[in-house]
């Protein structure tokens, strides 16, 4: 292991009972697949703020400002061995405010709006499939953070808390 790292973030922005995911394209890590409605690498001085990269990826891709959504958190941080380097996810999520438009467009694929329970039977990467599925069935209850590392088969999550 050589020790490269390969700093992303992904947003996951909700509204009422709907989720909206882009079916990303033309992208050389992820490509047609469902990820989050916006997300991407870290800009060099970012490196040490998830928030902003997340921030400006949204605005990037979706057109959107900090103003049009609220409760934004990171919820999930994930950690992923790929191609030689380490694959470090900052997953966020926030709510879309009700003055917001909801027909987004990015600039980076399709973006679309999913009820919940159409999730499962969606194509997403690796770590993204199993945050989802972890924030459905555990994660939506709380406002914790947690840490997963994927194992090659699972990415098995723990609970961060600040001590």
């Amino acid at each position: 292991m050589n020790g490269k790292l390969r700093n992303m973030t992904s947003l996951y922005i909700l509204k009422d009972d709907k989720v909206l995911l882009l079916y990303r394209q033309g992208s050389r890590v992820v490509n047609d697949k469902w990820v989050g409605s916006a997300g991407g690498h870290f800009e060099p001085e970012e490196l040490n703020d998830a928030r902003a990269c997340v921030l400006r990826e949204m605005q990037e891709e979706l057109g959107l400002t900090p103003d049009d959504i609220f409760e934004l958190e990171l919820r999930y941080v994930t950690l992923r061995r790929c191609n030689g380097e380490i694959r470090q996810n900052y997953y966020f999520f926030a709510k879309l405010r009700d003055d917001a438009d909801v027909n987004m467009h990015s600039n980076e694929g399709i973006s679309r709006w999913f009820d919940l329970s159409e999730l499962n039977s969606l194509e997403m990467p690796f770590t993204s499939r199993y945050v989802i599925d972890h924030y459905m069935r555990i994660g939506c209850k709380n406002s914790d953070l947690y840490g997963g590392v994927a194992d090659g088969e699972k990415v098995n999550f723990i609970k961060m808390p600040e001590f």
